[in-house]
C-alpha cells in the first residue's frame, strides 16, 4: 500500500459499498463457471477425447502459483516451472486485506500489522496517513519467499507438477492445434516440455513476453536493503511503515521504510535514472532515515524491475501473461502482489472455463474473451487513473509537497484505505470531490511557493558553501 494511490476508485462509479465497519464476509473457495456450449462463439475446437489440456506455467510466484492452482483445481494437466523454489524475491511485501480472504492466507504468514502509516514530504513534513483506519483493519506485511512458498504448495496439492528449472526458450507452433515447446535447464541437463497454452509469470524481464514478441515496455528499478536494527529502534517500526517522497530520493518513485519479521527493509525506485539509484537515490533514502537506521546492519541488498505499464501485447496465439510479465503493477504505487495473484487466477479460471475443464482445445480469442476482456473490464481504467495521478503530482518537489499536504486529510485517506484495502470500487461524495478539489489547488499551488524558498535556501547554501 502507499499513500500514492488516494481515492481512485471513486472516480469510477462502478457501485456502492458497504462501510468499512462491516466485517469481512466468510472465507470461500473460489468456483470457476463453466460456459454452456450456446454461450460459446462459433469455432473450429477439437475436443480432447484421449487426454486432456496441458497447460505450462513459467514463473512460481504469486502469479505463476495462483495460475497453476486454478488450472490444476480445473482438471488441467499442469506444470509450474521455477528457477529458484527456495530463493527470496525482492519485494516490499505489503499486501491489502482482502488479499488474506480472497486467497485464503493463513494470518501465520503475515510477519507485520501495519497499522501506522506516516508519508514525509521533501521538507519533511511528516502526515499520519493512518487516522481512518478501523480498529480491525490493517496492512499485511510479509517476505516473499514465505508467501510464494505457500502459494506453490497449495498448487501442488491441486495437482500441480512443480518443475525447478530455469526457463530458457518457447518454440511457437506453426499451426492451432500443434503444441508448443516449452524448453528449460535443471542442473545444466537440458529438458523440454510440450504444451497446448502457455501462462507467461516470469516477472519484469519475461522471456515468455519476448517468445511471443508482446512489444517494448519501460520499467523503474527499484533497490532495497534489508536491515537489522538494535531492539530499541525496531521498536519505532513495529507497526509502522514510513515512505518519503522528495527529489534527492527519487525523480519519479517514492523511498520506504517497511517493517519486516525482524527487520526493516529500507529502499527506493526510479525508471528515469535507474543508472543513478544506487550511488545517488538509495544513498538519498538512507540520509533521510540515518538517525532511525544508525546502528543497523545491512543483512541483504535486493533490485529488481518494477513494470511501468501493460504490455502492448499480453495475449498472443495459446499465451498469455500475467503478473508483472504483463505490467500489472500500479503506477506510482508499485503495488504488484495481489495483481499478480488475481491475474494468474483470472487467467487459469479463464483456460478451465474455455476448455471446459480440459476437454477441448482453446484459442486466441478464448484467452482475449476469458481472461484479457475481463481483466481489462474491471482494472484498466484504475490503472489509467494512476497514471494521471503520476502525471499531476510526481516528478517535482512542488508536486510532492502538495501530495502530502492532501494526504492529511481525511475524506482522501478514508477513500483511499476503502479502495486499497478491500480492492473494490466504491462512490464519492459529490460535494467532497468539489471541496477536495479547491483543496488540492490550494496544496499546488502552497506547494509551489514553499518550492521557492526551498530553491532559494539551497541557492544560499550553494554560495556560503563556495
Amino acid at each position: 500500500m502507499t499513500a500514492i494511490q488516494l481515492h481512485y476508485s471513486h472516480h469510477l462509479r462502478r457501485s456502492t459499498t458497504q462501510p468499512r465497519s462491516r466485517p469481512p464476509p466468510p472465507r470461500r473457495s473460489h468456483h470457476i463457471i463453466i460456459s454452456s456450449a450456446k454461450s460459446q462463439p462459433h469455432c473450429h475446437h477439437h475436443n480432447l477425447s484421449s487426454r486432456t489440456l496441458r497447460a505450462a506455467v513459467i514463473g512460481g510466484g504469486p502469479a505463476g502459483s495462483s495460475a497453476a492452482e486454478a488450472l490444476a483445481a480445473g482438471g488441467i494437466e499442469t506444470f509450474l516451472i521455477e528457477r529458484n523454489p527456495s530463493g527470496s524475491k525482492p519485494c516490499g511485501g505489503a499486501i491489502p486485506l482482502c488479499m488474506l480472504d480472497e486467497f485464503s492466507i493463513p494470518l501465520s504468514l503475515v510477519d507485520r500489522k501495519v497499522t501506522r502509516v506516516n508519508i514525509v514530504s521533501p521538507s519533511n513534513l511528516t502526515v499520519d496517513f493512518s487516522k481512518t483506519l478501523g480498529s480491525q483493519e490493517f496492512i499485511a506485511m510479509l517476505r516473499r519467499e514465505v508467501l510464494d512458498s505457500y502459494l506453490r504448495s497449495r498448487a501442488q496439492s491441486h495437482g500441480a507438477q512443480l518443475i525447478s528449472g530455469l526457463f530458457t526458450d518457447l518454440e511457437i507452433p506453426t499451426s492451432s492445434s500443434a503444441p508448443y515447446v516449452v524448453h528449460y535447464n535443471i542442473d545444466g541437463s537440458k529438458r523440454s516440455l510440450h504444451a497446448d497454452v502457455v501462462i507467461g509469470a516470469d516477472g519484469a524481464h519475461s522471456k515468455v513476453a519476448k517468445a511471443i514478441s508482446a512489444g517494448s515496455y519501460d520499467y523503474a528499478l527499484a533497490i532495497q536493503e534489508r536491515i537489522k536494527l538494535p531492539d530499541e529502534k525496531m521498536r519505532r517500526y513495529e507497526n509502522l511503515a514510513e515512505m518519503y517522497v522528495g527529489s534527492d530520493i527519487s525523480p519519479d518513485f517514492y523511498g520506504w521504510v517497511f517493517p519486516k519479521c525482524d527487520h526493516v527493509a529500507v529502499g527506493t525506485g526510479t525508471a528515469r535514472a535507474r543508472g543513478q539509484i544506487r550511488r545517488v537515490y538509495n544513498s538519498g533514502i538512507r540520509e533521510r532515515v540515518r538517525e532511525r537506521i544508525s546502528g543497523g546492519r545491512v543483512i541483504k541488498v535486493e533490485a529488481h524491475p518494477i513494470p511501468a505499464h501493460p504490455r502492448p501485447r499480453r495475449v498472443r496465439g495459446r499465451v498469455a501473461l500475467v503478473g508483472d510479465s504483463a505490467g500489472y503493477v500500479t503506477k506510482c504505487a508499485g503495488e504488484g502482489i495481489y495483481f499478480a495473484a488475481k491475474s494468474g487466477r483470472m487467467c487459469g479460471e479463464g483456460v478451465v472455463r474455455a476448455s471446459r475443464c480440459g476437454t477441448r482445445m482453446i484459442d486466441e480469442g478464448d484467452l482475449r474473451r476469458e481472461y484479457l476482456e475481463r481483466w481489462d473490464g474491471e482494472y484498466r481504467m484504475m490503472f489509467r487513473f494512476l497514471d494521471g495521478l503520476e502525471r499531476v503530482f510526481y516528478g517535482s518537489d512542488e508536486g510532492w509537497e502538495a501530495l502530502v499536504e492532501m494526504c492529511g486529510d481525511e475524506y482522501v485517506q478514508r477513500m483511499s484505505f476503502e479502495s486499497y484495502l478491500y480492492k473494490r470500487m466504491v462512490r464519492g461524495d459529490w460535494w467532497s470531490d468539489v471541496k477536495m478539489m479547491w483543496r488540492t489547488l490550494g496544496s499546488l499551488v502552497r506547494a509551489r511557493m514553499i518550492g521557492r524558498e526551498i530553491d532559494k535556501l539551497n541557492g544560499l547554501g550553494r554560495k556560503l558553501v563556495m
